[in-house]
């Protein structure tokens, strides 16, 4: 898992004085909202890292003919009790095959890293008052798992016992 420090963070986000631009100029490592992305995507160089921020309630479907093209796919939680970006991440790993980073962003605890991991996240940006070194504490809980995520599928039947 990738621990993200925003202010180290390779990937920024486009504003302006009055809040997000509409068209950004594109430039490698931009993270843009998907309002932002739908409007340059089409005129976006081939193989220049974008990444986009999706809201939790959204529809992954909506976005996979795009999916090729993105680098960066950054997942909100807007609580931590809200897990719809659980099942968003376990869709783009298992269902769509995306390769690129998963990160979650927003209210993400250290007590989520684990389900965070086994979903398909690789990347988390930490809500500012939480600990890296009990986040890094968290993913070492549980080594072994009887359920299947989306890095080993579980459990393994026998040939013709199921």
């Amino acid at each position: 898992m990738k621990f993200i420090n925003p202010q180290q963070d390779p990937w920024h986000r486009v504003a302006g004085e009055d809040g997000p631009v509409s068209h950004p100029v594109a430039a490698p490592h931009l993270l843009l909202s998907l309002e932002q992305w739908h409007a340059v995507r089409d005129t976006w160089p081939a193989g220049m890292p974008v990444g986009v921020q999706l809201a939790n309630d959204f529809d992954i479907e909506d976005i996979t003919a795009d999916l090729p093209r993105l680098a960066l796919v950054a997942l909100s939680f807007p609580k931590w009790v809200d897990g719809r970006a659980y099942s968003q991440a376990r869709l783009l790993r298992s269902r769509y095959r995306f390769g690129g980073e998963v990160r979650a962003v927003g209210e993400v605890l250290v007590d989520m890293l684990p389900l965070l991991a086994r979903t398909g996240f690789d990347a988390v940006q930490l809500r500012p008052d939480q600990s890296l070194e009990a986040a890094q504490r968290a993913l070492a809980f549980f080594p072994a798992h009887y359920q299947g995520d989306v890095h080993e599928r579980r459990p393994a039947f026998a040939k013709g016992t199921a």
